[in-house]
């Protein structure tokens, strides 16, 4: 049946398959094109010393941001995906609030509640800590906006493990952190793990929250859009190509790694 789309001489078929063609090179054909006509300028991208700095800012932070997300994130999935209580649903749909918003207003949004001014942002400045360009805004926003990817690949990893392996875990004397350390968790690694690497991803590539509430140290999108403003589309070309080379190796990374589909565990 997978096959048999090629043999059918239907018009729906056959418009389908032009339509999605088209969507195809539409998605594809920006990427191309750029890395195309810019081969002989990606030396010059890579050896730039700024924009080598603002791709380990970038990586630093995000990673930084993966491990917030982790540590927070895992354990509010975990709950979401094993209990019922009133109000999951509101909660459940809350998580999915950074993606729709517009990451320019979600980084207004954390400077009016982390500003040096404001009072969240004044009792963390007392500790030494300052959200307003430094690198701990940067991994503010990339966690705020990517934190969606970690708590939904979590969810549905725990979902796909049977809650009676923990039971029959409780049974042999294990606590529950133990089940949920030696159970659980194993099994649900792999899910996590996507989690993660979406996560990091989606933070490398983090523009607009982190511009309004950070623009220093810079980023590499940050560097990207100073080098377009400053010095003209042809100097920003380089870099636009180095970073869509580097978004496609994450990507191979992740399909790599979540080539098999989740199966329940029982």
């Amino acid at each position: 049946m997978s096959e048999g789309w090629l043999k059918e001489k239907s018009p729906f078929i056959i418009a389908s398959a032009f339509l999605g063609f088209l969507m195809l090179i539409f998605l594809l054909l920006p990427i191309i094109n750029t890395v195309a006509i810019s081969t002989d300028k990606l030396g010059s991208a890579i050896m730039s010393f700024e924009t080598r700095e603002a791709i380990f800012t970038s990586f630093y932070a995000a990673l930084l941001a993966t491990l917030f997300t982790f540590i927070f994130g895992v354990p509010l999935a975990y709950i979401l995906a094993r209990y019922k209580f009133p109000g999951k649903n509101i909660i459940d749909a809350s998580i999915d609030l950074p993606i729709l918003i517009p990451h320019d207003a979600a980084g207004i949004a954390l400077l009016l509640l982390f500003g040096s001014n404001t009072l969240i942002g004044a009792g963390f400045s007392k500790i030494g800590i300052s959200f307003f360009r430094t690198l701990f805004g940067i991994v503010l926003a990339m966690a705020f906006v990517s934190s969606p990817f970690m708590i939904r690949s979590a969810e549905e990893a725990f979902k796909s493990v049977n809650p009676t392996m923990e039971k029959v875990a409780r049974s042999l004397g294990a606590s529950k952190f133990k089940a949920f350390r030696h159970v659980t968790f194993p099994l649900a690694f792999r899910g996590i793990l996507t989690g993660c690497l979406l996560t990091w991803a989606r933070s490398i590539s983090e523009f607009g929250a982190v511009i309004i509430l950070a623009n220093v140290p810079i980023t590499a999108p940050v560097q990207l859009y100073y080098v377009f403003t400053e010095q003209g589309l042809s100097a920003a070309v380089a870099i636009t190509a180095l970073l869509i080379i580097m978004a496609v190796a994450i990507f191979i990374v992740i399909k790599l790694i979540t080539a098999k589909p989740f199966k329940p565990v029982y």
